[in-house]
C-alpha cells in the first residue's frame, strides 16, 4: 500500500497546516458534543448504549477517536429518518472496529434502511387513505365502516388498532 501525504498550500505558497490547529488522535466528551452539535448527555447516552465507545485516561477522563464522529453522524441520521435504536445498535455492529466507517459502509446500511423506510411508508400510505372511512379499531360504532368487526372477532387480539 503507498501512502500519499497530501499538503495544502496557501495562495503566497506557505503551507496551511501552520495555521491550522493540530488533528488530535483523541477527543474529549465535550470536543465530540460540540463538533457533533449533541449535548454530552446524549454522547454518555450513546456510549452507555454501546453504540459508541471511548477510553479512560489516567484521570478517568474519557476520550473518543476520531471516528466517533461519524459513527454519531451516521446515529443522528438514522434517528432522524425514524429508524429505531434496536435496528441502529444492529447496523453499528456490521460496521468494522478502529476505522471511520467509509461511503461504502454507508451504502450497505442505507439499503437495509430502505427496506425499513419503504414498509414504514407503505403503512402511512394505506393510514392515510384509510382514515377518512375508519381506523380499524373494532368499535362498531361507525355504520359505514369499511372494516366492520361483526361479533368484535379482533377483540381476542388485544386492546387497540387491529388493521392497521
Amino acid at each position: 500500500m503507498v501512502e500519499r501525504t497530501v499538503m495544502r498550500v496557501s495562495e503566497v505558497g506557505a503551507p496551511l497546516e501552520a495555521n491550522l490547529p493540530p488533528v488530535r488522535a483523541v477527543l474529549s466528551v465535550g470536543e465530540v458534543a460540540r463538533r457533533s452539535g449533541l449535548a454530552v448527555s446524549a454522547i454518555h447516552f450513546y456510549e452507555a448504549q454501546g453504540f459508541i465507545k471511548s477510553a479512560r485516561t489516567a484521570g478517568n477522563q474519557r476520550r473518543y477517536p476520531r471516528e466517533v464522529l461519524r459513527r454519531v453522524a451516521v446515529i443522528k441520521v438514522a434517528q432522524r429518518i425514524g429508524i429505531p435504536l434496536s435496528v441502529i445498535r444492529e447496523a453499528l455492529l456490521t460496521l468494522p472496529k478502529g476505522r471511520t466507517p467509509t461511503a461504502k459502509d454507508w451504502r450497505n446500511l442505507s439499503k437495509r434502511w430502505k427496506e425499513v423506510l419503504d414498509e414504514r411508508i407503505d403503512r402511512l400510505v394505506q393510514l392515510r387513505d384509510s382514515l377518512n372511512g375508519c381506523i380499524g379499531c373494532g368499535c362498531l360504532s361507525l355504520k359505514v365502516c369499511p372494516l366492520r368487526n361483526p361479533a368484535d372477532a379482533l377483540g381476542s387480539e388485544g386492546p387497540g388498532p387491529r388493521l392497521l
